[in-house]
């Protein structure tokens, strides 16, 4: 993967940089020496590595703010990361620039139970955020599989979905205000604790655009009220298209589950052997959950198994207890930790109509033997974003590039079937080449434009979402 050319200017100024910084930053918040930047040098896309000139920690907006502008003025790019689990390479540095790291910026600033949201830092992990309002009955509703370390920054960032996102929605769905800090250093408060903003819907665009327009540090996020239950069914069937079938039938049924996931046999071996999750011995399973009262669930459920027994499948059986719900979620949520285990993998994260799930996944069936890599199919599949998992060996010359042309041809299938190139995962650097698959010229130029307007000199995330061959050049007609 092709990154631009560091400047060799900045590197020399590096001194320079450090001193500034801690003149606004406490000592133990500036990393600069290159033992401790390798820390910094990826995210959880570890096939590509480079580490930054320094990292630095800052714990409040006003020190973000004086940060950036130290930068700016310097023209130092500079880095957004998160919690570092980025599967598409969003917080990957370059070898001139600073990572600005949240990770000291985990407060709760604001709490309403009666409004129904809670303003806290960006820092903050996803999980932790439902911990610090669960005693009094309410959640925050997005939940990626990386819950337990991502962090909030990160899921704006990314606009991050996850299991429950079939019912509940996305972060956009849930994110009503941020606090976000411009690379010359301005702060900006966009929405807040009220349902809509008048004027442009900045926090819209704001939220997905990876790091690309500002840095931000607080958020104002919806919590919901818990259910009073839910049971998910496991359906088990011998073979991916027919599960795919039975989604479609699902959703076209008018039936509305929390959630609806997939995994295929190898997915589904390395997870049972690491949770324990009793899942069933098929080539392809189906989790779906409903939530309700008592009365609701069993009514949706005899709807949804109705369906799922129209497919014949191999087994049908619902959670019976608290404790195994709790294992067949632990299952599902450790895919891709238990698929590292194993071996080596390149995470996908296309999104496709649901109707065309039996297709593309057949298609990806065969494409799989073209390639002579194999695949293991995990997603989300009620809102069709799937991540297919492609198995290569690092270590065997040729692999990494035979796997990436692999899953360029997987994420150009779903553009064609009418899908997009990402539902989550964002596009980082992992996608960016694409782009022109899904969008023509000028859609990128028009794109491309916004940033100009929020980042003139093009410094916050070098080299992410656009080609770089066109992001590149707008940087340098920027200086």
């Amino acid at each position: 993967m092709e990154m631009p050319r560091p400047n060799p200017d900045i590197i020399a100024r590096k001194a320079e940089l450090v001193s500034r910084m801690l003149e606004v930053l406490p000592a133990d918040a500036v990393i600069s020496d290159p033992s401790e930047t390798r820390a910094y040098e990826c995210d959880a896309l570890t096939a590509y590595k480079c580490p930054p000139l320094a990292a630095i920690l800052p714990s409040s907006t006003q020190q973000v703010s004086d940060a950036l502008r130290i930068c700016h003025a310097m023209g130092v790019p500079v880095v957004p990361r998160g919690s570092g689990t980025s599967l598409a390479g969003g917080a990957l540095p370059t070898a001139d620039s600073v990572i600005l790291g949240v990770a000291r910026l985990n407060d709760v600033l604001d709490t309403d139970y009666d409004n129904r949201f809670i303003k806290v830092q960006t820092g903050r992990t996803n999980l932790s955020v439902t911990g610090a309002v669960e005693e009094h009955g309410f959640f925050y509703a997005p939940d990626p599989s990386s819950q337990l370390a991502c962090a909030i920054a990160g899921n704006i960032a990314m606009n991050s979905g996850g299991a429950h996102c079939l019912k509940y929605g996305v972060t956009t769905n849930n994110l009503m205000g941020v606090t976000m800090v411009l690379m010359d250093g301005t702060i900006m408060e966009l929405g807040g604790a009220h349902l809509d903003a008048p004027g442009y819907d900045l926090l819209g665009l704001i939220c997905g655009s990876e790091g690309q327009l500002g840095v931000v540090t607080e958020a104002t996020l919806r919590i919901l009220h818990k259910p009073e239950g839910a049971r998910p069914v496991l359906m088990g069937f011998d073979s991916n298209e027919v599960a795919g079938q039975c989604v479609s039938d699902i959703i076209k049924a008018g039936v509305l589950p929390v959630a609806i996931e997939f995994m295929d046999r190898p997915c589904i071996r390395a997870c049972e052997a690491f949770a324990k999750a009793g899942y069933p011995d098929c080539e392809a399973l189906l989790i779906v959950e409903v939530e309700g009262s008592d009365a609701e669930i069993d009514e949706q459920l005899e709807t949804i198994m109705a369906i799922a027994r129209t497919h014949n499948p191999v087994e049908l059986r619902q959670s019976t207890s608290a404790e195994e719900s709790a294992r067949i979620w632990l299952g599902r949520k450790s895919a891709f930790g238990a698929m590292g285990q194993i071996n080596d993998y390149m995470c996908l994260d296309g999104t496709i109509p649901v109707s065309q799930l039996p297709f593309v996944l057949k298609r990806i069936g065969e494409m799989s033997k073209e390639f002579g890599l194999d695949v293991a199919n995990v997603f989300h599949a009620g809102d069709g974003n799937m991540h297919p998992l492609i198995l290569f060996d690092a270590n065997k010359p040729g692999d990494l590039e035979l796997c990436e042309a692999f899953g360029a041809e997987i994420l150009k299938l779903c553009v064609e079937v009418g899908g997009c190139l990402t539902g989550e995962h964002g596009v980082g650097i992992e996608k960016r080449d694409l782009m022109v698959d899904q969008y023509a010229p000028q859609d990128l130029e028009m794109q491309m434009a916004v940033k100009d307007v929020f980042d003139p000199k093009w410094l916050l995330n070098p080299a992410k979402v656009f080609p770089l061959q066109s992001s590149e050049s707008h940087r340098i007609a920027a200086e």
